[in-house]
């Protein structure tokens, strides 16, 4: 499996690191990249963790993992953002958006459908073993 982004605007940083503590057994081998702070905060909570640093969103961190996305190094896309945050910078996030539709990346901007794609790709491993 290619990388998998993890992205979390501040308020909803807790609420990933909850989701990805509590599926640490799936995620166990699987790299991580994310966002500076995200990336800190993650690495803070569950010490271990694969996690490649790129800049914090606000310093081209969106446009880091976009670029990423591109290339075909991304398998998914969790992204926990608050639609209410229209920041300077909000184009790159749409350009990231924009990115996993045009590639067919999967990405989850909720903890429902980030549950729905892990539980897919489960699946798909699954199969491939049997």
């Amino acid at each position: 499996m290619k990388k998998i982004a993890v992205i979390a605007h501040d308020k909803l940083k807790p609420v990933l690191i909850e989701f990805l503590k509590e599926r640490k057994d799936w995620l166990w081998g699987k790299s991580l990249v994310a966002t500076g702070r995200t990336a800190d905060a993650l690495e803070a909570s569950q010490p271990g963790l694969d996690i490649l640093h790129v800049n914090k969103g606000e310093s081209g961190g969106y446009i880091e993992i976009t670029r990423m996305i591109e290339k075909g190094e991304i398998s998914f896309v969790i992204f926990l953002r608050d639609p209410s945050i229209k920041q300077s910078y909000h184009q790159d996030i749409q350009n990231l958006l924009d990115a996993c539709d045009y590639h067919n990346v999967p990405i989850a901007t909720n903890t429902q459908a980030a549950e729905l794609i892990i539980l897919g790709l489960i699946k798909k491993e699954t199969a491939r073993r049997a």
